[in-house]
Formats: C-alpha cells, structure tokens, sequence
C-alpha cells in the first residue's frame, strides 16, 4: 500500500516518527544492552509485571510498532522467532543496526501493523509497548492481531491509561489533577497541532469499551495491571512525573488469549 493510500493517523504517526528517530536511538541503545526486559516510561521489570513468557523456545512472535526493536530482542533472548514491524522507516533503522551489533537475528518489516502482510494464524504471542497500543486504531489492529495468532495464542499490550488522557491539558502539557476531556469520549486524540510538544495521533478507549471490544473480537482477559511508578521514581518522564504517576494509573497493560 502507498502512502497516498494509508488512513490519515497512519501517515501522519509515519511523518511524525520518521521526523524524530534520532531523539530515540540512545534510548534504543540502552535498552538492547539490558539484558532483562522493562515495560513502560517507568521501566518496571518484568519480573514483576509477569507479561511474557519465562520460555519462548520455539515460539513465533511478532512486536507490532517495535520501534528499535529492543522488545523484538528480549523475546528473541527468550527462544522465538520474532517479527517486528514499524511503521517508521528511520526507527527500523536503528533497530536493524542493533541487532547486527548484538548478534540477534530478527525479522523486521516496514508496514502498518493495522494490516499485516502475513497469513491466518501464523503467530504464537503478539506484543505492543508503545507500538500499535497507542498509535493504531483499536478498532481494527486489535482484530488484526486475532487474525494473526492461532488458537490459544497470547496478546499483550502496554500503553497509556485513559486516566492520563483524561488529565493531559488540551496544550498538551503534562498531566495534571483536572479532568479536561470526556471520558466516555475517549477514541481518537490528535496532537499534532498542539502548542507544547507536538506529536502524532494517538487512541485510546475507556476500560469498558476496551473488555467489550476484546469480548467481540474472540479475547478473553487473562490479566490487567494498571502501572504504578515506583517510590524511587524521580522527576517527569514524557507526559507525566512521578508523583503523579504514584497517585493515578499513566499507563496501563493487558494480558489476552484468542479462544479456541
């Protein structure tokens, strides 16, 4: 598909992470040295959160929006055959250049993970942190990810917590204790023309819109974590500080299994 043909959010989120990959590769960097994986701007361990699989020997996995790639290297550490795909050209960049320097052979596409080039049932476990959880619909890459895993196949997801769209002001300055936009309207959210810090388009849904959507699709919820920061947090990590991240959920991630 052109770009001329890809939905609006699709190449306006592709312009958006083309424009600032760079801002991104030391971060990538410091990810791939980890050899343990971390989940969110809070880097909490895995081995709390306990989102993937201790073993992933002889899984298929695909990373949807893997960005540079460092989650596609965890679960690659862990035993799958892993695919990512990014919408970003220069973020794949990166992510190839890193895992030639680490020695972790991944398999990475440029494409929209709302409509992945691959057939039925083809993956083990799918996974999105900051990938397609927040910068694709979820009305169509979350029955995209059905269609691509078998049976019993995982999908888990991180990204923001609606309380943290709630709270972000309409300038886009980080979030705060007022309430500024509907819940019960919570979808789609452009901040591309924002005064502070503008960016992409980003989705979200309320949590009662996200298990009805799960239940239509054929996903049954094997666990939902609301994020907390951890008391040695300091400071503001992109959207939001640490105190606030103490009181109120900034993200949030599920855990889910297609039904036989």
């Amino acid at each position: 598909m052109s770009d001329t043909e890809l939905p609006e959010h699709v190449r306006e989120n592709r312009a958006y992470w083309d424009g600032m990959a760079d801002e991104w590769v030391a971060a990538g960097e410091r990810s791939w040295r980890m050899r343990e994986p971390t989940w969110g701007m809070w880097e909490i361990p895995e081995a709390e959160l306990g989102l993937l699989p201790a073993d992933m020997s002889g899984l298929s996995a695909i990373d949807l929006g893997c960005g540079t790639g460092y989650f596609s290297a965890w679960m690659a550490r862990r035993g799958a055959r892993v695919l990512g795909i990014d919408n970003s050209q220069k973020q794949l960049e990166t992510a190839r250049r890193l895992a030639a320097e680490h020695g972790v052979e991944l398999e990475l596409e440029h494409g929209n993970a709302e409509r992945v080039p691959r057939p039925d049932g083809c993956f083990d476990f799918a996974l999105s942190e900051y990938g397609a959880a927040i910068w694709c619909d979820p009305q169509v890459w979350i029955p995209e990810a059905h269609r691509l895993l078998r049976p019993g196949g995982e999908l888990v997801f991180l990204g923001n917590s609606p309380w943290a769209i709630v709270c972000t002001p309409e300038d886009g300055d980080v979030v705060g204790e007022r309430l500024v936009r509907s819940y019960f309207g919570l979808h789609r959210t452009d901040w591309s023309s924002v005064a502070i810090d503008p960016g992409g388009i980003e989705f979200t849904l309320t949590v009662s819109a996200w298990m009805r959507l799960f239940r239509a699709t054929g996903f049954e919820v094997l666990d939902y974590i609301e994020i907390q920061a951890p008391e040695t947090a300091e400071g503001t990590r992109h959207f939001a500080s640490a105190e606030w991240s103490r009181r109120f959920p900034c993200e949030h991630a599920w855990k889910l299994r297609k039904r036989d």
